[in-house]
């Protein structure tokens, strides 16, 4: 006979009908509802259901996980805005900049030329420096970081090769919303907009834009290579994903389970960072040997670090950060 602690769990996918795993539950069981924008292959995907069996595994009591995928319930916008409400999705995991409008110092969880390497980032992401930051978007947005994944390097997308400065000069290309993302790219001569996630494929292949900037995971996922498959490794990003929950939902819950959901929450993005990391540089090659992209290297990149610190520091002084970035540039 299973234990009641075996039959915790549940995860749905809403994707072609198939459920990830599934487990008989009492009808008195906690739901907690998830969302993606991507399919079962995809590391944030696979994140979130390590997620939710380590919760299970945490919590002696009957929890739910009902995870929608494919962009079923909107796009990273929507979810913001759902988790703000503590409507239609309970945690998720987002890229900080779609986050800015109710908390404006958390982009900088997610600005260009931030970290050095992989090591640094994944220093600081397992310390304690970007408390400050969880704190603002906890006041400002009803919004709670339960752990940190992420670890795909965002590199430049273009219709039309891109090697260097004079070739970046007014390229117009897709930024995310946060307006440090802009400025850090029309630092170094770029172009750049903001545009709805969806509708990049769209603007690129009508020539609203010439590309964007993405990790490989999502190019390979989304398909972005059939309009832009020129691939720059400019390593501009080492990308930050918190795992967030709904404020508003959070409080909801027993002691045990906020408690399971915050361990399980740091262990998750832990697995999640190495996961993208590893699976990053994989998908760049796959791609590439299937002659879907072409890779070439930046070549003023030591030049280009030195064009945007300016804005960085300007950014920081602009959210009272100055101290934190200071912090995160001086993490070993």
């Amino acid at each position: 006979m299973l234990s009641k602690k075996n039959i915790t769990k549940f995860v749905k996918a809403a994707v072609a009908g198939v459920a990830l795993s599934a487990f008989t539950l009492s009808a008195s069981a906690e739901t907690l509802r998830g969302a993606s924008m991507f399919d079962n292959d995809h590391t944030f995907t696979k994140t979130m259901v390590k997620f939710a069996d380590l919760v299970g595994e945490y919590y002696d009591g009957d929890v739910t996980f009902d995870l929608r995928l494919n962009g079923e319930l909107g796009v990273e916008k929507d979810y913001v805005t759902f988790l703000n409400q503590g409507v239609a999705i309970d945690y998720t995991i987002l890229a900080p900049s779609n986050m800015a409008r109710f908390a404006p110092s958390i982009p900088l969880m997610d600005m260009p030329f931030l970290f050095r390497d992989l090591d640094h980032w994944n220093a600081v992401l397992s310390s304690d420096i970007l408390a400050p930051l969880e704190k603002e978007l906890s006041e400002k947005a009803d919004i709670v970081i339960v752990g940190y994944a992420g670890g795909g390097t965002r590199n430049l997308l273009s219709s039309k090769p891109i090697g260097n400065l004079e070739e970046l000069a007014g390229h117009k290309m897709r930024v995310m919303g946060a307006p440090i993302q802009a400025k850090i790219f029309d630092a170094v001569g770029a172009a750049p907009s903001a545009i709805a996630y969806n509708e990049v494929y769209n603007a690129i292949q009508t020539g609203v834009i010439s590309g964007f900037e993405n990790e490989a995971a999502s190019i390979q996922n989304l398909k972005f290579y059939e309009v832009a498959p020129n691939v720059t490794l400019t390593s501009h990003t080492i990308t930050v994903r918190p795992i967030v929950f709904s404020g508003k939902s959070f409080r909801k819950l027993s002691p045990e389970l906020q408690a399971a959901i915050k361990k399980a929450g740091k262990e998750a993005g832990a697995f999640g960072r190495e996961l993208e990391a590893r699976e990053d540089a994989i998908k760049l090659k796959e791609m590439a040997d299937a002659k879907q992209i072409v890779i070439q290297e930046f070549e003023n990149r030591d030049k280009m670090l030195e064009m945007v610190q300016p804005v960085q520091d300007e950014f920081a002084a602009s959210i009272e950060a100055t101290e934190l970035l200071k912090a995160i540039r001086d993490v070993k």
